[in-house]
């Protein structure tokens, strides 16, 4: 049987438990075996002897305590069991072999993973976790770039993702993001409809609509993937745009490049006059699109004088910065490995829920950051509707504009207009 390697999005298949020198913490052992399910499938435990490779061939979960490191054959099996999905660990000289042979991507080049005496650490997919109370330090070699970066799992810290990780240890190597020049906020064709999340604005779907081409010729992509899997049958914003006239919309469910640049959605993509982001975890979205033939194609989208519009994550997506990108969890705005959003306004950062939920020292922090940014805090239930360079606020409150050569943020309520190039209230 042939197993398909999973999306670099995803991660590993299986699972790993490494352990530092000496004898492996009690944390370590217990969590392979809730991971193994030794009762439920083969498990071999490797202690006086290397294995014949052959024993490997069926197993579902892999302990070594063997003092040498596995070599040879005995590590590709060991290889073929892991692309099974199989759950691998055990003691130092199996976890040097896991890092510097590729069982953990990336490991002992652009990312060191430093496990001293007693440490353990569990990668599942793309979770990283802390195992135990001895802490592990996770080093980003330093690059033309960027200086090296250390990140320590102590404490209550104790969760990384594994994809941020190589996403970021690989934007590394490039020029720094974002770049210091930046273009100017405006959408010379079409319009972006941005909601602070928190439900919709009075009429703004049948807006959307309009915007689309009206109820002969709107036709509507609408992507729900920021929420987990199982998407619900029907989606909500999906359903109202129908119930709004719109001549034609679909679903694009697709969670990975491979499947968002599948022939059928590339035609759909090219007939769209609307796209809709749904709410939910704006990473997501980064993990399927970018660098995608759909990206571009939802771009033309406005080229064409389209619309796209989002609510909450589909608010975030839409800047050039994305702010809330760690997919461990929306509390930090900057989110190193996840900073680039798919662009449809360059120059500017956009958060959400904004007042709600009291983001305006993150916003200062990210100014602060990256001055050369126009940040935006959007309310609930409120909407940015750009055109040019001219955004219309409508909706329940307000919308807080930061620009960093400013004292603090300008706060412009439903019913105004902001200029983004001159960062200036219209009268």
């Amino acid at each position: 049987m042939r197993y398909e390697k999973p999306a670099f999005a995803e991660g590993i298949p299986g699972a790993l438990v490494l352990c530092g020198p000496g004898p492996a913490a009690p944390e370590a052992f217990l969590t392979f075996t809730r991971l193994a399910k030794p009762l439920e499938g083969k498990f071999v435990a490797v202690k006086d002897k290397a294995p014949d490779p052959r024993e490997l061939a069926e197993a579902t979960g892999v302990w070594w305590e063997f003092p040498e490191p596995p070599k040879g054959k005995v590590l590709d099996a060991l290889k073929a069991a892991q692309a099974r999905g199989a759950t691998l660990g055990g003691n130092f000289p199996f976890t040097q072999t896991a890092l510097k042979d590729g069982l953990l991507p990336d490991a002992n080049a652009a990312i060191r993973y430093e496990l001293p005496e007693g440490a353990a650490l569990a990668i599942v997919g793309r979770e990283v976790q802390l195992l135990g109370a001895v802490p592990v330090t996770i080093r980003l070699a330093a690059t033309r770039f960027a200086p090296e970066e250390r990140i320590t799992l102590a404490g209550r810290k104790r969760l990384a993702d594994l994809t941020a990780l190589r996403r970021w240890s690989r934007q590394r190597t490039e020029p720094a993001f974002p770049p210091k020049k930046l273009a100017t906020p405006s959408v010379p064709s079409g319009t972006l409809v941005i909601i602070g999340g928190g439900g919709m604005p009075q009429g703004l779907t049948q807006r959307f609509v309009e915007l689309a081409g009206g109820p002969e010729k709107a036709i509507i992509a609408v992507i729900p993937i920021s929420m987990p899997d199982p998407l619900p049958p029907k989606d909500g914003m999906a359903e109202a745009l129908r119930r709004a006239g719109a001549k034609e919309v679909v679903e694009i469910t697709g969670r990975t490049p491979e499947a968002v640049d599948k022939p059928e959605v590339l035609a759909l993509l090219k007939r769209a006059t609307g796209v809709w982001f749904g709410g939910g975890r704006q990473w997501r979205f980064v993990d399927a699109y970018e660098n995608t033939k759909a990206a571009k194609l939802i771009h033309d989208v406005l080229k064409r004088g389209g619309v796209i519009g989002g609510s909450s994550a589909g608010a975030s997506i839409q800047g050039e910065y994305m702010a809330r990108g760690n997919p461990l969890g929306p509390e930090e705005i900057i989110a190193p490995g996840y900073e680039r959003g798919l662009g449809f306004l360059p120059g500017m950062a956009i958060d959400q829920h904004f007042t709600q939920r009291n983001r305006f020292k993150d916003m200062e922090l990210l100014i602060k950051t990256y001055p050369q940014l126009l940040g935006v805090g959007i309310d609930e239930a409120t909407a940015l509707i750009v055109q040019g360079s001219i955004a219309e606020i409508t909706g329940r409150t307000r919308v807080n504009f930061y620009d960093a050569a400013k004292p603090g943020p300008e706060s412009v309520p439903s019913g105004k207009k902001y200029d983004l190039a001159t960062r200036k209230v219209v009268e």
